[in-house]
């Protein structure tokens, strides 16, 4: 018996000694960095990954083999969570330091511009050379198109290029680029289904993706519709039927607060003295033939002011307000800051609202060769200042701006940077950052938002 307890102890304890051997041959083949309880699946999270090794060469191999597992991947599971927080943190901290939108803040907006990339050819960037209307002094002028990517049709040179507006991470960048500024309302230029300008091609398949965009920075859509071939009061009701029936729902489709606690849709309509005051209150007075007032697609409407007569005609037409687009100062009778303070004096006393543009600038002789009196200079940010002060003298509900890409007029307030390709230099914001007008739009919007709580006091 005694023999056999002998035999069983031997082969135990040869037994143990061979586990024993397995273990340390197995601890041998481990880096020295592991530990027990390492989790599966790493090495997907590169960030998690580095901070962990980090972590392990702190350690001997000797602690790293011996220590207690459960820790180990406590600590672990700790840094993962931690890692995670820092994410959304960084995600909340971009946030908190893009500025609230302005809701009274509108910027006129082109979703019109293509490249081979995105469109198969270059749109709007290869803009042709406008003529003058008289002969003779046209022919002292150059003809033709521009040539992308290098020779384009704007003075200046947007940091993203020649974009595609299709291309969704520029939808993006823009959005983010309005955020900044503190701009909280989008004037889209708009066109019918199918229609476009005449240098063009259709884009109202994009305005979902617009929209979207802009619902992800809390902005919110206006439309600035354009004046297509043959728009009248028949074809304005189906317009706005059709976005209002299409976009309405949208969380980032745009509803003003009236004076009166009603909250109606905004259109702004471009050109709108093309057509005679008869045919508009057909659409836009109680008593017309088309009337929209009153109806689930009732809105308020805002017509482009060019000439003094134009206020009459605006008002007998039934529109609620009327807006000055232009941002060359001088150029017409709206655009004119010293003629201001008289047209709200005329819009408070007719019931209507008035909307003053501002712009950094004028300058469009890359597309019109001929019209460098037009040209206003941006003198380093101050013309976009002072247009922004004769604004707000005359302490308006909304502001507008043009615009954030209207690059063949070079009104943009968008983001652009030296260039010289060839015999072309182009303008930029020099000694300035591309942001400066984003800049400059957000210092005032901050501005306005002060001024007005006392307006209102």
């Amino acid at each position: 018996m005694a023999r056999f307890h002998r035999r069983t102890c031997i082969i135990l304890l040869l037994f143990i000694l061979f586990i024993c051997s397995m273990m340390m041959a197995l601890k041998t083949l481990r880096p020295d960095t592991a530990g027990f309880g390492d989790p599966f699946g790493l090495g997907l999270l590169p960030e998690l990954q580095q901070r962990t090794t980090l972590l392990g060469n702190k350690h001997s191999p000797l602690t790293a083999a011996n220590g207690d597992s459960v820790t180990h991947t406590n600590h672990l599971h700790s840094i993962a969570l931690n890692s995670i927080k820092t994410s959304m943190a960084s995600v909340r901290k971009m946030e908190e330091e893009l500025p609230s939108p302005n809701y009274n803040f509108h910027v006129f907006y082109y979703s019109w511009f293509g490249n081979p990339q995105y469109d198969g050819k270059y749109i709007h960037w290869n803009h042709p050379l406008v003529p003058h209307w008289d002969s003779k002094i046209a022919n002292n002028y150059p003809k033709g198109r521009h040539n992308p990517p290098d020779e384009i049709a704007s003075s200046f040179y947007p940091e993203l290029g020649t974009y595609s507006s299709k291309d969704p991470s520029v939808i993006e960048a823009h959005m983010q680029q309005m955020r900044s500024a503190s701009v909280g309302v989008i004037a889209l230029s708009w066109y019918p289904p199918g229609m476009a300008d005449e240098n063009g091609e259709p884009a109202e398949d994009l305005v979902p993706l617009i929209m979207d965009n802009a619902h992800k920075y809390n902005l919110k859509v206006t439309f600035h519709i354009e004046p297509y071939k043959d728009r009248d009061d028949r074809s304005m009701y189906s317009n706005v039927k059709y976005i209002v029936d299409k976009y309405g729902g949208h969380p980032a489709f745009y509803r003003h607060k009236t004076s009166t606690g009603r909250t109606l849709p905004m259109f702004y309509v471009y050109d709108s003295y093309v057509t005679i005051p008869e045919i508009w209150a057909n659409l836009l007075t109680v008593s017309g033939s088309q009337s929209i007032r009153n109806t689930p697609y009732d809105g308020l409407f805002i017509a482009l002011l060019v000439e003094e007569k134009h206020k009459h005609e605006i008002h007998r037409s039934g529109f609620d307000g009327i807006y000055t687009y232009f941002a060359t100062n001088g150029f017409s009778y709206g655009s004119s800051h010293h003629n201001w303070p008289s047209l709200k004096a005329f819009c408070d006393s007719s019931n209507l609202m008035f909307i003053p543009s501002v712009g950094p600038g004028y300058i469009d002789t890359s597309i019109r060769p001929w019209n460098n009196h037009n040209t206003r200079n941006r003198v380093n940010g101050k013309y976009y200042e002072t247009a922004f002060s004769a604004a707000l003298l005359v302490r308006p509900e909304i502001i507008s701006i043009t615009s954030f890409n209207e690059w063949h007029e070079g009104t943009q307030i968008e983001k652009a940077v030296p260039k010289k390709t060839g015999q072309v230099t182009y303008l930029d914001y020099k000694p300035h950052k591309p942001t400066m007008y984003l800049e400059l739009t957000r210092k005032w919007s901050e501005k306005y938002s002060k001024e007005k709580e006392q307006w209102l006091m």
